[in-house]
């Protein structure tokens, strides 16, 4: 993918997962140089960080991994073992169900002053983050006005911002729903079979927790073969709005 001109670097979060690999494409396709940033929050698993390594690999581009291990807080089943992560709830009824216990407390206010603070000693135009408003799992540091604070924060608390050029804080799939963002992906050729979604690093996604639910509903409305593989238990909508039982024998939609 060859970079458009006009554009400065920018400091992209890179979890590994779906949405934040069609960003990182984005930014390159907008003309950016950009710098993947991959946070080590104390997650429950590092699948998501290799998977965030291969995809960096695979665009040639900077990568960092750092370390800021909130599981120190908990708080979360995301960085707690002892809480359960919830598994088999209704796709619509995961926004609607209030903020659940994958939530991790003020994370994405600290992944983003992490890359503010990369990008502003690079000298970066800006840090770019998979945030989704639409098909997620109501989180509120995904919301637009978080986002718009954030920008505040990036113009109040830096150099550059006292000096009247702040660093831009830019989510470029903020208003797509699940299925545009792997349409977006696929014209953008991106390599959906390095990425991981899931809240398990097994060898084999589980299809039941919300983020994989939320994936295969979006490739299923999408029309585009989802590459990752899948336990036999899980079960997928297919084009029709059916369940249809996905096998371990292969991850294609």
């Amino acid at each position: 993918m060859s970079e458009r001109p006009g554009r400065g670097s920018a400091v992209v979060l890179l979890s590994g997962g779906l949405d934040s690999t069609v960003v990182l494409a984005t930014a390159l396709e907008q003309g950016y140089v950009p710098h993947a940033l991959t946070v080590e929050y104390g997650q429950r698993h590092h699948r998501e960080v290799e998977a965030a390594r291969a995809v960096a690999r695979h665009y040639g581009v900077e990568h960092r991994v750092v370390r800021v291990d909130l599981s120190a807080f908990g708080g979360s089943a995301l960085t707690d073992q002892s809480r359960a992560v919830p598994t088999d709830r209704p796709v619509g009824a995961i926004p609607s169900g209030g903020i659940p216990s994958t939530y991790v407390p003020a994370r994405n206010a600290v992944l983003i002053s992490v890359a503010l603070a990369w990008a502003e000693a690079l000298g970066s135009e800006a840090v770019l983050i998979g945030a989704n408003c639409v098909d997620y799992s109501g989180y509120p540091d995904c919301r637009p006005e978080f986002i718009e604070a954030m920008r505040e924060v990036a113009r109040l608390g830096t150099r550059r911002g006292a000096e009247g050029s702040p660093i831009d804080v830019v989510a470029p799939i903020l208003h797509l729903g699940k299925a545009d963002i792997v349409r977006r992906g696929a014209e953008l050729g991106v390599p959906f079979e390095l990425t991981w979604s899931c809240y398990r690093g097994t060898p084999r996604a589980c299809g039941r927790c919300d983020s994989c639910q939320l994936r295969l509903q979006g490739f299923a409305e999408a029309g585009v073969v989802d590459p990752l593989p899948y336990e036999a238990s899980a079960a997928r909508p297919d084009l029709g709005g059916r369940v249809a039982a996905r096998t371990a024998q292969g991850g294609g939609a």
